[in-house]
């Protein structure tokens, strides 16, 4: 391997800096370790990037849009620039809104509200429950979970087809799965639903961290993603995408900030007019800091570079798959199979191990952060998992409809501040708790796995 080569494939392995990567946690079994952070799917630790430029904001923060002094000028200025900044990191077309939210849940919320009445919705089942839960019941259609991304086009291309051509309809679809962490056609399926007329909608929460995302060279009409998936903390996300829909809805929040003049009527009522931009479904003070971190971050991931923080991820998804391939016990959960593209979200269940338990002993024994459960994509799990609902668990899953408590999985998940010693350390601890057992016992308290004290 020649110099030049051996600095570049370094420069792929080192982690972003992010907050928290030096905190020690106590180990059950005595002692201390550096936590090992591995739920990214969840909320990724904030960049210190990004933490450093809100620092360096803070002194300087106040009130947005309507105040004369020079603090509430720069913040006013601040804000809008980060609008700026997210349309260019999302490749938004001219015309685009970029509407700043509280988080993907809450942009999905928006767009379902803004809606035409008479619009059909078609969402598979594999959805995360912000993009599956937000839609007038009486008007979606839930496709079965497809097994291959060319079953996925098939699919929705039949549902399109069945349908009154002559109403609005509108796709929701994830770019990467919260549980298996794997790419959907994202391209192919906005194609299928301009070709039948309708319009689709682009979850990215799990997306935007891992793989650039394009509103235009996607051909979506809308994406949204949290701040909190994107190394940017505060509760914020973004919808972005095409205005019409959302200048003609009624504002997703009614009060100041999204009024452009309110009057009395002669009656004693009140008449308001609207704002038709952005600002129509941003009522009330803004969270400046929150959209500022997003736009810090997408600023980060941009430089850094989304090739070079790919082939790094690839690297640890190889560590991890490798690592559990050892291990018979072990069954990773997958939609579209082994060679599917992914990101670093993988899920998986151990032979004679409930997941909360093994999760439990991961953290409380090995320092390790991983999630179990059903990752709010409950339809998807049990398709993945298809074992009996009755069957119970003998520790810790978390609260459930009564019968469905086995029914969970462990989730290990990474991205750009992942250092290869987290990684490492969690395949390691897999492999000696499914030979050895656990070192400690355990109870169930709260729904939840916990040491017994």
């Amino acid at each position: 391997m020649s110099v030049s080569t051996l600095a570049a494939d370094q420069s792929v392995r080192a982690p972003l800096p992010v907050l928290g990567r030096d905190v020690t946690v106590p180990l059950v079994t005595g002692g201390e370790v550096t936590y090992a952070a591995l739920d990214y799917a969840a909320s990724a630790p904030a960049l210190q990037r990004v933490w450093d430029d809100v620092a360096a904001y803070a002194p300087y923060y106040g009130s947005v849009h309507r105040g004369a002094g020079y603090l509430s000028q720069l913040s006013t200025d601040l804000f809008e620039n980060a609008r700026r900044t997210v349309a260019e990191f999302l490749g938004c077309r001219e015309g685009d809104q970029v509407v700043f939210t509280r988080s993907t849940t809450d942009s999905l919320n928006l767009l379902a509200r803004a809606v035409p009445a008479d619009c059909r919705v078609f969402v598979f089942e594999t959805e995360h429950h912000a993009s599956l839960l937000p839609w007038p019941d009486p008007q979606v259609t839930y496709l079965n979970a497809p097994r291959t991304p060319e079953q996925a086009v098939s699919t929705l291309e039949r549902a399109l087809a069945d349908r009154d051509p002559h109403g609005p309809a509108l796709v929701c679809v994830t770019g990467a799965s919260n549980v298996t962490g794997e790419l959907w056609p994202v391209r192919e399926l906005a194609a299928a639903a301009h070709a039948y007329g309708a319009r689709i909608v682009l979850d990215a929460a799990q997306l935007a961290p891992h793989h650039p995302v394009s509103v235009t060279d996607l051909d979506v009409d809308w994406v949204a993603f949290s701040g909190h998936k994107l190394y940017a903390p505060f509760g914020s996300g973004v919808l972005a995408g095409r205005s019409d829909w959302l200048r003609e809805a009624e504002p997703y929040l009614a009060g100041g900030g999204a009024s452009r003049r309110v009057t009395r009527r002669t009656d004693g009522g009140v008449d308001v007019e609207w704002h038709d931009s952005a600002a129509r479904h941003e009522a009330g003070s803004p969270n400046v800091i929150g959209a500022y971190s997003i736009a810090s971050a997408c600023r980060a991931l941009t430089e850094a570079g989304f090739d070079t923080l790919v082939a790094r991820e690839q690297h640890l998804i190889r560590t991890v798959r490798d690592g559990l391939a050892g291990v018979p016990e072990v069954k990773i959960l997958s939609l579209f199979g082994d060679d599917a593209p992914r990101v670093g979200v993988i899920s998986f269940v151990v032979e004679g191990w409930n997941s909360s338990h093994f999760a439990a002993a991961l953290s409380a024994e090995y320092g390790i952060g991983v999630r179990d459960g059903l990752f709010c994509a409950h339809p998807l799990v049990r398709t993945l998992l298809g074992g009996d609902p009755q069957t119970q668990g003998e520790c810790g899953a978390p609260e459930a409809a009564p019968g469905e408590k086995s029914l969970n999985a462990i989730r290990v998940s990474f991205g750009a501040g992942t250092p290869d010693e987290h990684v490492e350390r969690f395949v390691t601890a897999v492999r000696e708790l499914v030979r050895d057992g656990a070192k400690w016992q355990y109870r169930t308290e709260d729904g939840r796995c916990v040491p017994a004290v």
